[in-house]
C-alpha cells in the first residue's frame, strides 16, 4: 500500500496538482486560520526569533571603519590607502579627458595643460580602430565619437570614458589574477566559486551600501563598485581559458624546459588570448553598466544625467544621454572584439600591417600637440560649437505628450485591465503564501526536480528570508518577478522561435535586442512613468523590456541548432509545417527555452531593483532605502535576500534543463 502511494506521488501530475492545490488553499485561507485560532506566526515570522542580522553587521561596519586596527595602521587608513590608489590614476585620466589639469583650487584654479581636443581623442580612437580591425571599423569609431561632440554629449561623454579606462584595467587584472590562481589551485577555485554566484547575483544597489559607508561619497566610491561589480566574469573567463588550453601544448611547453611561470605566461596566456579577450569585453560592458548606476553615488558622467533626467521626467534629455552610452558600448566592444579577432592576413590585405606602431603613436602625439596649440587660436578645435550641437529632445518630449493626449483611455483600460485581472491575483497569491509553507514547498520542488542536495538548499535560503523578517518583501518580489517573466517569456520566446527560422527575422529582431541589452536600465523608467505613472505596473513594463531579451536570443538559438537530420528525417515521415514545429523543433529547444528562461529571472530581479525609484514595495525597495540611508546591515541582508531568490530560481530551471536533455538524449 505504501509502495503503491509512493509510486502516485512520483508522478509528476499527481504532485505538482497536490502542490499546487494546498498552496493555494493556504494562500486563501491564512488570514481566517489566523483570526481563528490567534496564531499570528501563521502569516508572519514571530519577531522574537528574527536574527536582527542587519543590526550586527551594521554594528560590526562600524566598528571596522571607527576602532579596527592593524598594529601599524588602522582599517580607516587602510581605506585611504586604497582610495588613493583609484583616485590619483583617475584624476589624471579625467583631466586629459575632460577637466584638464589645473593649478589651484576652486576660483583660484588656474589651467596648465588643456583636456584633449575633440578632435584628437576621435582621431586617436579612430586610428586605434583602423589598426586593429580596418576601416569600417574606424569608420564606426569615428561616427560614435562625432556622435557625441554633435549631439552636445561629450563632457559627460568624457567622464564616463574616464571612470571605464580607470575601472576595466583593475577589473582585468584582478580578475586575470584570481582566475590564474584557481586555475592552479582546485581548493581556491572551490572556495571562489560560491562567492562568484554570490556577487553576479546580489542586487547591484546592494554593492553601493557597503561601498559608500566605507569609502564616502564620490567617483571613488563609485570605481570601486565597478571594480567588484564587473570583475567575476573576468575571472570565469580566465579559469575556462586556461582549462580549454590542449593539452599539447601543456606537454610541448615541458618539453621545452618551461618552469611554471614560464608555462604561464609564454604558452598558457598567449595560446588563450582569444578567450581571454571575450572576458576584457564582458568587463567594459558591465563596467559601463555600473558606471551608470554608480552615479547615485558621485560617478558623474552620462549616468548622471540619466538619473537627473529621471528625477525631473525630462525624456528627451535621458533619451539622448542614454543613446550616448549605447554608442560607446558599441564602439568599446566593437574595438574590444576585433583586439581579440585580429587576423593578420586579412590586415595585410587592407594595408593595415604596413602602419607600425610607433610611426603611428608619433603621428598621434605630434597631431595631440599641434590641435592644443591650434585650440588657443581656435577654440573650436578644443572644444565642439555648442552653437552647431543638435538635439532631439524636443521631440522625444513632444512624442510622449502626443501619445497621453491621443491614448491615454487606451493605456488606461490596458493597465487597468492587467492589474484587475493578472497583477492583483497573483500578488494575493504570492504574499497570502504561509513563511512556513513557503518554505516547504520550495524544499519538496528542489527535491522533485533535483535531488535531496538540491532541496534542502532551497530550504535553507528561503529559511534565511524568513528568520530576517524579509518574507512578506521577498513574495511581492517573487510576485512581480514572476509576472515580468512570464510576459518577457510570452513575447521573447515566440519571436526568438520565429528568429530561429527565418534569417530576415534574425537580423532584424538581433538589432532590437541588441538595443536593448546596450541601453542603460534607468532609460527604460523614463518613458514608462511618463506614460503609466509610478507604481508597480510600471516597474513591471520596464522588467519586460529590459529582460526580455535572453528569452529572444536562447529561443532562436535553441531552433537554429537542432540537428537538420532531425528535421528531415519529420519531412520525410509527412510532418505538417505545424507539426515539426510542436512536436519537433520546440521538443528539442526545451533546454535552451530553459536557460533563457534562467537568464530572464536573472535580468529580472537585478532590473526590479532599480524600479524601486518608480515606486515598487520589495526588497528592491530595502536596498534603496538602506542605499540613501548608508545602513549597511539592511542593504547586505536585503540584497543577500534577492541573491537567493536568484540562486533558488537558477538551481531549480538548471535541474529542470538537465533532466530535459537527459529525457532527449542529449547528454554526453
Amino acid at each position: 500500500m505504501i509502495n503503491q502511494l509512493s509510486e502516485r506521488f512520483r508522478s509528476p501530475a499527481l504532485f505538482w496538482g497536490l502542490l499546487f492545490a494546498a498552496t493555494w488553499l493556504l494562500s486563501a485561507y491564512s488570514f481566517q486560520l489566523y483570526k481563528a485560532s490567534g496564531a499570528r506566526w501563521i502569516i508572519k515570522f514571530p519577531s522574537a526569533w528574527e536574527w536582527k542580522l542587519d543590526n550586527r553587521i551594521s554594528s560590526f561596519m562600524s566598528w571596522l571603519v571607527e576602532d579596527a586596527s592593524f598594529e601599524l595602521f588602522t582599517f580607516r587608513e587602510l581605506t585611504r590607502f586604497f582610495s588613493a590608489l583609484i583616485e590619483v590614476p583617475y584624476d589624471a585620466v579625467r583631466a586629459l579627458l575632460a577637466d584638464g589639469f589645473n593649478s589651484g583650487v576652486g576660483q583660484q584654479a588656474v589651467e596648465v595643460l588643456p583636456s584633449l581636443s575633440w578632435i584628437a581623442v576621435t582621431l586617436l580612437l579612430t586610428l586605434l580602430a583602423f589598426r586593429v580591425g580596418g576601416r569600417r571599423l574606424a569608420l564606426l569609431v569615428a561616427g560614435c565619437f562625432l556622435y557625441l561632440a554633435v549631439f552636445g554629449q561629450w563632457q559627460s561623454a568624457m567622464v564616463t570614458l574616464a571612470s571605464i579606462a580607470i575601472a576595466v584595467p583593475f577589473g582585468v587584472i584582478g580578475g586575470l589574477v584570481l582566475g590564474i590562481l584557481a586555475y592552479k589551485s582546485a581548493g581556491f577555485e572551490r572556495l571562489l566559486r560560491p562567492i562568484l554566484d554570490l556577487m553576479q547575483t546580489v542586487p547591484i544597489f546592494a554593492y553601493l551600501v557597503p561601498i559608500l559607508f566605507l569609502f564616502g561619497f564620490g567617483p571613488v566610491s563609485a570605481l570601486f563598485a565597478t571594480i567588484i561589480y564587473a570583475m567575476p566574469p573576468m575571472v570565469r573567463v580566465v579559469l575556462v581559458a586556461l582549462q580549454s588550453v590542449p593539452t599539447q601544448l601543456h606537454e610541448a611547453g615541458q618539453m621545452a624546459g618551461c618552469t611554471s611561470r614560464q608555462m604561464m605566461w609564454k604558452v598558457l596566456l598567449p595560446s588563450a588570448l582569444p578567450t581571454l579577450m571575450v572576458g576584457v569585453n564582458q568587463v567594459i560592458m558591465l563596467s559601463l553598466n555600473m558606471v551608470i548606476i554608480a552615479s547615485i553615488i558621485g560617478a558623474g558622467g552620462l549616468g548622471y544625467d540619466v538619473l537627473a533626467a529621471l528625477r525631473r521626467l525630462d525624456i528627451g534629455g535621458g533619451i539622448e544621454a542614454g543613446l550616448a552610452i549605447v554608442v560607446i558600448a558599441i564602439a568599446l566592444d566593437r574595438l574590444s572584439q576585433a583586439f581579440s579577432q585580429q587576423d593578420h592576413g586579412q590586415n595585410e590585405k587592407l594595408g593595415i600591417d604596413h602602419i607600425k606602431p610607433l610611426p603611428l603613436v608619433g603621428i598621434v602625439l605630434l597631431s595631440i600637440v599641434v590641435l592644443a596649440l591650434l585650440g588657443k587660436l581656435f577654440p573650436f578645435l578644443q572644444s565642439y560649437p555648442e552653437t552647431l550641437t543638435v538635439t532631439t529632445g524636443s521631440f522625444w518630449d513632444e512624442a510622449i505628450k502626443w501619445i497621453n493626449i491621443n491614448f491615454f483611455e487606451v493605456f488606461e483600460a490596458f493597465k487597468t485591465a492587467l492589474l484587475t485581472y493578472l497583477l492583483l491575483p497573483i500578488k494575493r497569491f504570492f504574499v497570502g503564501i504561509p513563511w512556513a509553507w513557503g518554505i516547504v514547498a520550495l524544499g519538496l520542488i528542489g527535491w522533485r526536480v533535483g535531488d535531496l542536495k538540491l532541496g534542502l538548499l532551497c530550504t535553507t535560503l528561503a529559511g534565511f528570508i524568513a528568520v530576517n523578517g524579509l518574507w512578506r518583501d521577498a513574495m511581492i518580489t517573487v510576485y512581480l518577478c514572476g509576472v515580468s517573466v512570464l510576459l518577457a517569456a510570452a513575447i521573447g520566446m515566440p519571436l526568438g522561435v520565429w528568429a530561429g527560422q527565418s534569417e530576415l527575422a534574425n537580423r532584424v529582431l538581433g538589432t532590437l535586442v541588441d538595443t536593448l541589452q546596450t541601453l542603460p536600465s534607468f532609460v527604460y523608467l523614463i518613458p514608462v512613468v511618463m506614460l503609466f505613472r509610478v507604481g508597480e505596473f510600471s516597474a513591471m513594463v520596464a522588467i519586460v523590456l529590459y529582460a526580455m531579451a535572453p528569452a529572444l536570443r536562447y529561443a532562436a538559438h535553441g531552433i537554429r541548432e537542432i540537428n537538420p537530420q532531425v528535421i528531415e528525417a519529420g519531412k520525410v515521415s509527412g510532418c505538417t509545417r505545424w507539426q515539426l514545429l510542436w512536436r519537433i523543433k520546440l521538443p528539442l529547444a526545451v533546454p535552451s527555452l530553459l536557460l533563457g528562461l534562467n537568464q530572464t529571472i536573472m535580468l529580472a530581479l537585478s532590473m526590479l531593483v532599480i524600479t524601486a525609484l518608480v515606486g515598487t514595495r520589495d526588497l528592491g525597495q530595502e536596498v534603496y532605502i538602506a542605499l540613501t540611508k548608508a545602513n549597511t546591515g539592511q542593504g547586505i541582508v536585503a540584497g543577500l535576500a534577492v541573491a537567493f531568490i536568484a540562486i533558488i530560481a537558477d538551481r531549480i530551471l538548471s535541474a529542470l534543463a538537465k533532466s530535459s536533455q537527459a529525457r532527449l538524449g542529449l547528454v554526453t
